[in-house]
């Protein structure tokens, strides 16, 4: 079995790299990992040995079995298709491809089931709907969702490398480059992604598409604002949820409980709730705060966090590629 790891040097390829041997027996098999012209040829620690960076051309010539890709979309619209032509099944992170109608969005605790073996190209959501869908799914499956106000605090590693590093800059007195059009130390920005004709953001609309296709019901109704805050551990979701149900609030978080990938984290008196620090490092999501809406009927709160690099990103692709083994779909 062999693995590579497209854009093996980002924030993200850097987690699939620590995330790989939690899924995976690494003494069986071949972990390839691939960079741009600046970084090949040069080497990378993973489990004790030293791998040397290649190129996407170099990648497919070794034809990986499944290649995980941790690049940009404007990269991923290039070298997916030359993958998939060369036999190889791509687990894509960008956004390139997520809404394709014929391209599969998967959560694997979610919706797997619908893989097939002749998906070769298969898409991970964005890192604040993977959250996000985790604990709608199983409401959603006995309430029925009617409504979603979404509002996300999400950390500056959703904007890679360079979102982190202006962060430490800032902290650190030092000017740098900026990918943010303001200071986001010791501050909140209402903004992530380029801003649409209807006022939204491109990372708001996604958690309006994403979560509509994941759960495969068009027809719920979603509103989202996205900020960036000076975080690094993971993203924070306040979600706003209508059903078309009756709940009891005990039920609910019995059904969240017991849900795999879930940890209901929901202990207010005592200062106990989700929280970025919290979650750093886990592949769980966490979810607290959970309180009925008394200004709306069939209406409930929570709080929602995890690992946006892990859960939102790398652990996701990584449990693809594992149930895709699991289940002889390569």
């Amino acid at each position: 079995m062999k693995i590579a790891i497209i854009g093996a040097t980002g924030l993200v390829g850097r987690e699939v790299l620590k995330v790989i041997p939690e899924f995976f027996d690494v003494a069986n098999i071949e972990v390839i990992v691939v960079a741009s012209a600046q970084s090949a040829r040069k080497r990378i620690d993973f489990q004790g040995k030293s791998l040397t960076l290649c190129l996407p051309e170099d990648a497919i010539n070794l034809r990986p079995d499944i290649a995980i890709f941790a690049i940009g979309s404007a990269l991923s619209r290039h070298y997916s298709p030359l993958f998939v032509a060369a036999g190889i099944t791509v687990i894509d992170n960008s956004s390139a491809w997520r809404m394709e109608t014929a391209i599969p969005l998967i959560v694997p605790e979610i919706n797997a089931s619908i893989l097939k073996k002749t998906d070769k190209l298969i898409a991970n959501p964005n890192c604040s709907t993977i959250q996000l869908v985790m604990v709608l799914a199983p409401l959603h499956k006995k309430y029925g969702i009617k409504r979603l106000v979404i509002s996300t605090y999400q950390s500056v590693t959703g904007s890679g490398l360079k979102g982190l590093s202006q962060l430490m800059s800032e902290r650190e007195g030092k000017n740098t480059e900026k990918i943010y059009p303001h200071c986001i130390d010791l501050n909140i920005l209402p903004h992530a992604g380029k801003f649409m004709e209807n006022g939204y953001t491109e990372e708001e609309i996604k958690l309006v598409t994403e979560t509509q296709k994941i759960l495969q019901t068009p027809s719920i109704g979603v509103t989202a604002t996205v900020v960036r805050v000076p975080v690094t551990g993971g993203h924070s979701e306040a979600v706003n949820i209508e059903f078309f149900e009756e709940f009891g609030l005990e039920e609910v978080k019995d059904i969240l409980q017991q849900t795999f990938g879930i940890v209901l984290y929901d202990d207010p008196k005592n200062n106990i709730y989700p929280m970025p620090l919290f979650a750093q490092g886990k592949n769980d999501v966490f979810v607290g705060r959970i309180r009925r809406d008394e200004s709306q009927a069939k209406s409930l709160n929570l709080w929602i966090v995890a690992d946006n690099l892990r859960k939102g990103a790398a652990t996701n692709a990584v449990q693809i590629a594992k149930y895709l083994v699991d289940n002889h779909l390569i």
